[in-house]
């Protein structure tokens, strides 16, 4: 298995837990003289399982991404950069619409609000920021579906 259809299947995985937790709460609680739709044992069982197919998995996807080099660098490695780099291009993304918001001033009394930054500079920050996050996240997707999936 590719490590990309790994993190298919982990998504898959983690909505089944999601849909077994109101399934769940269903069954153990329902209205005075009717049965539940099934048993809440059953539930639980299914949840388990799902539990433990989901944890090896994410075992395996952690000790793929820790032993696969790509460009000299772990997988990993680039996922927290990555991550860091999603959170800094979203910080001044809302920074540039804050930047860029039109103010309206209806009367000399009301505050008046100045940019201490150039907008046209702050806009070539942002959007490099952008493209590296879209380059870096371009090899992280690379790698996964040239990637196989380290067994236990």
């Amino acid at each position: 298995m590719k490590l990309a259809e790994a993190l298919s299947r982990r998504a898959q995985l983690i909505e089944k837990v999601s849909q077994l937790k109101v399934r769940l709460k269903d069954c153990i609680k329902i209205q005075e003289g009717d049965d539940p739709a099934e048993l809440p044992g059953d539930v639980i069982a299914e949840l388990d399982r799902t539990l433990a197919e989901l944890q090896a998995l994410i075992y395996r996807i952690n000790i793929t991404n820790t032993l696969t080099q790509t460009d000299g660098r772990t997988l990993t490695d680039l996922l927290a950069e990555r991550d860091t780099l999603s959170l800094r291009v979203k910080i001044l993304g809302e920074a540039m619409a804050h930047l860029t918001e039109r103010e309206d001033r209806y009367n000399r009394n009301e505050i008046k609000y100045v940019r201490v930054v150039d907008v046209k500079e702050f806009r070539r920050v942002y959007d490099r920021s952008a493209a590296m996050l879209r380059e870096l996240d371009l090899k992280i997707q690379a790698a996964g579906w040239v990637t196989e999936l380290i067994e236990k």
